[in-house]
Order: C-alpha cells, then structure tokens, then sequence
C-alpha cells in the first residue's frame, strides 16, 4: 500500500497503517498492480493499494484453510483473548480510524469516530459470546444409549463488505466468525479499503496467527468474489450490499449448497400516525434519513405522514433539513458529507426530476452543492405519490419525499408493498396501535419511536429479499456454528 501526504496528514501515527497488504501476507500479489483510492469531498489522491486477483484469493483461501483448524482448537478464552486485545488497539487508534473512514469515504469526522466506537462494540460483544458457545443434552429413549448436541465452527467464511460502513461492518462480520472458530477471508469495498487495511494492521498486532484474517484488496470484485464463492474450501460467505449482486453470490454459491448471511437492499418506510410525538418524530425522522447522507441501508426511504398532521411535521421537518450544513467531512461543522461518488449524484438527480414532472414540489435543496466533490443538497419534497421512483426505488442520498395517507390500515399495506424487508419506523402513541402496526410490518427490523435501533446487542437483519441471516446479538454467532448430533450407545 502507499499512502500520499493527502491522507498521512490526517493520521498521528502513519506508519502503522503502510504496507499492509504485504503485512497480511499477501506478498504474492502483484504490487505494480495497483488502483487509486480518492476522497470523494475533494477528489484527491489518498492511497494506491494492490489490485489482487483470483491467484490472490487462492493463496489467501489455501492460507485460511490451513490454519483454521488449530484457531479452532484453541480454548474459547483464548479467542477471546486476542479480540479483547484487537478491541482496546481499536480504540486507543479511534482517532486514526476514524481520519481514515472520513477522508475515503467522506462522512462527518464525528459520525466516523462513533462508527469505529460501534465496530468496536462488536468486537467487544464476540470476545464475550466466544466464551458462551453452548451445546444439549437430549434425554434418550433408553437406558443403554446418551444424546448430545455439539456446536463447531463452520470452517473458513468469505466475507465482502460495503463503502458505506467499512469499519462496523469489517467488525460486524468478522468478530463472530473468529469468536466462533472460524477463519477469514474479507474483500471491502474498492471505494474504501484503507480503514478495512487499518483494522487488519491493528488484528496483526492484537495477536491473530497467521492465515487466520486475510484481507483482499480488488478494484472489481467479480473475480474474488466468484473465487471466493466457488472455491470448495470456503464453507460459508457472508455479504452486505444490493439484493442485486446478492442473487449473483447466491448463484454462484448454489453448486455447493454454501451457507449464505446475506444483508442487502432496503426501501424503509417512515410512518408518523395522527396521535403521534410530531416533534419527537421530525426529530427520529432527520436521524433516519439523512445520517450518512442517507447512504444507509436502514436509511429512511418513504416517509408516510397522517393527514391529520401532514402539514406540521412537513413545516418542522423542512426547518430542520435546511440547518443541515453540507460539506467536508473534516469540518466540524458539517453535518452532511458528499455521496459517494458520481453515479450516485446522478441517481438523486433521476429521482428529483421523476418527481417533479409527476407534480411533487420541494420544499428545500434539490440541487449539487459546489463543482468539485459529489455534493448535493438536503432535499425535502412533498406531493409525493407512491408511483413515483423515489417511492419505489431506493435512493441512498438525502432525499426525503413526504406521502400524505388517510387511512391507516393502507398504510401499512403500502409500506409492505415491496419485495424488500430490511427496517421500518413509525411513530404512534396508542399502545394497541403500536402493537398491531409492529407486529403487521413485514421487516426484519421495527423502530417505534425512534429513528435509529442499531446495536450490537441486538439481531440485525431482513425478510423477503432484504437478506438471509442476522448479524450482532447472540444470534449472530449461530450463523458461523454447526450443530452437530452425537449418539453413543451401548452403554
């Protein structure tokens, strides 16, 4: 890796983060080979790190593979150990991690600061559970014969992640998988691999042996990730992105029957009923939609207001949208980074000018902020109809498009009406209102009366073609466990 003065001068300690890739023992890829890293606010040069191929994500399989199983025959506690180690490296380098996260992707410094506290939250929470690994005992139908049900690790895991979250999800996915026994193979995305490499460089100093975390850096991930998937080795993949490339990945892993934790699209839906805290919900709707930029996955997409009390939150929702300062994510200012990158500028754009031919009308933004960068404004429109795209389609931006509805009951069928199923919201105060709405919604997550829910405690993850699995709580590291049924007799 090598890393410009455009990134090391945000970093007190650059020299822990330099040539990781050959760190990690990916020595054989080919370092003249390279592709560039950019910061989407200015555009500029931040690092250039080995572009790796197939051949890499061999040797990196063959490497897993080879030392998964004395990681597995380690006691429980001494996985633990090493997370624990890899948690406190995580948080005395916070301030590091968090410079990189800002500067490759482009989010407010303080948003990335408590990314890097949540991811290592995970790692926290997968030291503990490594240690609470249980099996059963089943009373048998005689005398002469015992029952037992033992849990082992999967063996080596494939794991890609996103740009949006590319330290928690690093985290997310690869603390349990360790905890459990497991070995690793991680590609992050190719629009931000630095923090991912960061964290890698701080688990080789937290003590992981060798062959046990393996990273792969890859300009396209295509051919890693067909390798990964269809490499007979690699016993379970795990992946965070869109449904679309979600049901390539299963294709491609069908032929072996492979385990599959999969988080992908979203279209969340946002519902403030008439006897609902309007304050209270402009206040979870603005956290829902427009942190990150909106470039969340849980990312509140369609946000439906009773008729009762359309008007107002409209008006305090607008009010709030435009004191949301747009720039840098280095300004301690700025509350709202760039997307990022172009392609997604272009998308917002489609959707605000769908809208608008249809009859919608904004309230505030609309509009790319500056020349350079891929800036655009907090964007608030009303009129909206649910035939339009932004009501459709996921936007990944800050967009909000307000729905008026009547009716409640076919508000709940509009919010379903769609093949995805990640996380809803909705704020009411009548408690048999609020059971029957959240127990109706068809997605995996519901915030009542909030407009965040994400926790390492708790299970994270979709229904319907939002994804396969769930990731954080007690629950997450079942996923990376196979349940094995012994049966002596004779006895």
């Amino acid at each position: 890796m090598v890393l410009t003065t455009a990134l090391t001068r945000y970093l007190k300690r650059p020299e822990l983060f330099l040539d990781l890739a050959n760190d990690l023992g990916s020595s054989s890829a080919d370092l003249r080979k390279r592709f560039p890293v950019l910061n989407p606010s200015t555009g500029e040069l931040l690092a250039e790190v080995p572009d790796m191929s197939a051949d890499d994500a061999r040797l990196a399989i063959e490497r897993a593979h080879a030392a998964q199983e004395a990681w597995a025959g380690l006691t429980a506690r001494a996985r633990s150990n090493v997370l624990w180690n890899w948690h406190r490296l995580i948080l005395e380098h916070s301030d590091d991690l968090g410079a990189i996260l800002t500067a490759e992707m482009g989010k407010p410094l303080a948003e990335a600061k408590s990314e890097i506290s949540h991811a290592a939250a995970y790692v926290q929470w997968y030291a503990e559970e490594a240690n609470r690994i249980y099996g059963e005992t089943i009373s048998a139908p005689s005398n002469d014969r015992r029952m037992l049900v033992i849990k082992q690790p999967i063996g080596v895991v494939g794991a890609i992640t996103p740009w949006n979250f590319p330290a928690s999800m690093v985290a997310r996915k690869i603390s349990p998988a360790l905890a459990a026994g497991c070995t690793m193979i991680l590609k992050p995305a190719e629009q931000t691999p630095l923090v991912a490499g960061a964290m890698f460089a701080l688990a080789k100093l937290a003590g992981f042996p060798d062959g046990v975390i393996n990273l792969l850096y890859a300009s396209v991930g295509d051919t890693v990730g067909r390798e990964l998937c269809t490499n007979p080795k690699v016993r379970k993949i795990s992946f965070t992105g869109s449904t679309e490339v979600g049901r390539l990945l299963m294709r491609q892993c069908s032929d072996q029957i492979k385990r599959m934790s999969f988080e992908l699209g979203g279209n969340a839906p946002f519902i403030v009923f008439d006897d609902a805290d309007v304050g209270a919900a402009v206040d979870g709707a603005i956290q829902a939609k427009f942190r990150n930029a909106g470039q969340t996955c849980v990312s509140a997409n369609r946000i439906y207001v009773q008729s009762q009390v359309y008007a107002e939150f409209a008006e305090k929702f607008t009010e709030r949208a435009r004191t949301l300062k747009v720039g840098d994510g280095f300004d301690p200012d700025v509350t709202i980074g760039p997307l990022i990158d172009r392609d997604a500028l272009r998308k917002i754009e489609a959707h605000v000018e769908d809208a608008l031919h249809k009859g919608a009308r904004i309230q505030c933004g609309g509009r790319r902020v500056g020349t350079s960068g891929t800036f655009f404004e907090p964007t608030v429109i009303t009129d909206v109809f649910s035939t339009m795209r932004m009501a459709q389609e996921e936007t990944f931006g800050p967009l909000a498009p307000i729905i008026r509805f009547e009716d409640p009951d076919h508000v709940v069928r509009e919010a379903n009406d769609t093949i995805y199923g990640l996380a809803a919201y909705f704020y009411a105060s009548n408690l048999k209102r609020v059971w029957r709405v959240a127990e109706a919604l068809e997605y995996g997550m519901v915030g009542i009366n909030t407009g965040r829910m994400s926790s390492e405690a708790a299970p994270f993850g979709g229904i319907k073609q939002s994804g396969i699995g769930r990731e954080g709580s007690r629950h997450g590291i079942e996923d990376y466990l196979e349940m094995k049924y012994l049966c002596m007799g004779g006895l």
